[in-house]
């Protein structure tokens, strides 16, 4: 059973990588021979990292597959499984950096999360090196598996036949016997995560993975932690902000995760971001080309709805695009303004050629799927890391409650943000908050970066972000822009001040606005 994610965190060039490569495979992330030693974890203990060649990304880091080259180094950084047995049963998190270009400058390490929750950083960071060159100047550039993600004790739900069995099954049910289908389909699911993977569950929430990053930043050496968060990653940042706010250097936070929002308030707000984007590019796409065919919402919503009856056939080894595949695809390509030719194919495809593969393809590339069928491990990650967060469990006489405020929020995303709250109901680990807390007193600025197009994580999170950090702490940046995120849009504006930011410490005005 698919739907779309309460806290999607797919960065923008990262699926337009998805989109071009279309695919991973196989080979480990697990290093070569190590070539050097340093930055010893002094405060755990822990014995000095061990940096060697990289091998391709794995299946489950959901990477092509090919080495990332010379430049970069990995390594694994020991910690415990549970906190409370620091001395207990330990996993190996998956680390990848690429060292500063200018040593005798060298400000230290810049750590990267690029969101998800379940988004492998081994195997992202170098595919969007690029975007981030000018900071390699001065930092080494790291980034990492979380706990429960990659190849860091990665958790394991269904087999790629069952997922794509499951993703057959209508996400917003119609009727009796389809809610039974849709329930049985989370339950199996559950079941399968709990048999493969139980030991596990505990303990992959963001609270133990804030803990896993002040580990990482005393193995690196560093005595202050200098982060860039995206989307997810602006709420593992917030959580660690509150808890080591001693230990924060200079920290981006670029498309924010609302820290005062509840699951069902998130979804809310998520369904109207997308639709908010989807009503972008109809009007961006009439206004470039018009007269062309373009999409409209009307024809939009009657295409889902054929196909809630009649699925589309694709080129994709005789698989059909179903309507919530679709919504996924259509989803997947408003994270980016880069992308949205491609919904424009797709669209344009399934209606007036009567099949589904464009769209299909973007539905893959939002849910880690290859090519060739194998799944990354992000939606068994996505899922593990949002129940053990997030204490409510909705039941099907809340989500009714709320249909009606769902659909009206969004025609296309309303009713499957809503059905997607039963995702962790039944879930075999109580979660750990109402919402999490970043107040973050006596933390160094904050850089607080919100885009008032963004689809997954809307504008206003930004602003709860920078208030709940504190006064001193959260400066706001606002980009007035399309898609998800804000730095690598290209926005002279914005890059600028945050590498300002970042190389020479000079924090913006709070308030300031790029267009």
């Amino acid at each position: 059973m698919s739907s779309l994610r309460r806290r999607s965190g797919l960065l923008p060039a990262a699926l337009a990588v998805a989109l071009v490569t279309s695919g991973c495979g196989g080979g480990g992330s697990a290093p070569g021979g190590a070539d050097r030693t340093d930055g010893a974890d002094a405060k755990s203990g822990g014995a000095p990292l061990r940096w060697s060649t990289c091998a391709g990304p794995s299946t489950a880091q959901g990477g092509d597959g090919k080495a990332p080259g010379k430049d970069w180094e990995c390594a694994k950084l020991p910690v415990p499984l549970d906190y409370a047995k620091p001395d207990g049963e330990k996993i190996d998190l998956a680390l990848i950096r690429m060292k500063a270009r200018d040593k005798s400058r060298r400000l230290g390490s810049l750590v990267f999360n690029f969101g998800g929750p379940g988004g492998s950083g081994v195997a992202t960071l170098p595919a969007l090196a690029d975007s981030y060159d000018k900071l390699r100047d001065r930092y080494d550039l790291v980034s990492f598996d979380p706990r429960g993600v990659g190849e860091s004790a990665g958790v394991r739900c269904q087999s790629d036949s069952e997922l794509d069995a499951a993703a057959q099954i209508d996400a917003t049910p119609d009727d009796d016997a389809g809610l039974q289908a849709t329930l049985k389909a989370n339950k199996e699911y559950i079941d399968a995560c709990g048999r493969n993977s139980g030991k596990l569950l505990p303990h992959v929430g963001t609270e133990n993975a804030a803990r896993d990053l002040d580990r990482l930043r005393a193995a690196l050496g560093d005595d202050k932690l200098n982060y860039f968060g995206i989307s997810y990653g602006t709420e593992l940042g917030g959580v660690y902000a509150h808890r080591f706010p001693k230990n924060v250097g200079h920290a981006v936070l670029d498309a924010v995760v609302d820290p005062t929002q509840d699951p069902a308030q998130g979804s809310l707000a998520q369904a109207k971001g997308f639709q908010l984007a989807l009503d972008d590019y109809l009007k961006d796409c009439a206004t470039r080309t018009p007269g062309a065919g373009c999409p409209t919402l009307d024809s939009i919503t009657t295409l889902l709805k054929d196909l809630d009856a009649r699925p589309l056939p694709t080129t994709q080894s005789g698989r059909r695009l179903t309507q919530d595949e679709a919504v996924n695809g259509i989803a997947s390509a408003l994270y980016s303004k880069d992308t949205w030719k491609y919904l424009t194919a797709g669209l344009r495809e399934a209606t007036t050629r009567g099949t589904g593969t464009t769209l299909l393809i973007l539905f893959d590339a939002l849910n880690g799927r290859s090519p060739d069928g194998h799944y990354s491990n992000l939606q068994a990650a996505n899922r593990a890391i949002s129940c053990v967060d997030a204490e409510q469990r909705y039941s099907v006489d809340d989500v009714r409650k709320l249909l009606p405020e769902f659909r009206a929020a969004s025609p296309v995303f309303g009713e499957g943000a809503a059905w997607s709250l039963l995702g962790c109901t039944g879930w075999p680990v109580k979660g750990g908050w109402k919402t999490p807390d970043v107040g973050a007193e006596g933390s160094a600025p904050v850089l607080v970066i919100g885009n008032t197009g963004d689809p997954a994580t809307p504008y206003a999170g930004a602003q709860q972000m920078a208030q709940r950090l504190g006064q001193g702490v959260g400066v706001q940046l606002t980009y007035k822009g399309e898609g998800h995120g804000a730095y690598n849009s290209g926005n002279r504006c914005l890059t600028t001040a945050v590498d300002a930011y970042l190389l020479d410490g000079k924090v913006p005005q709070g308030g300031t606005v790029c267009s």
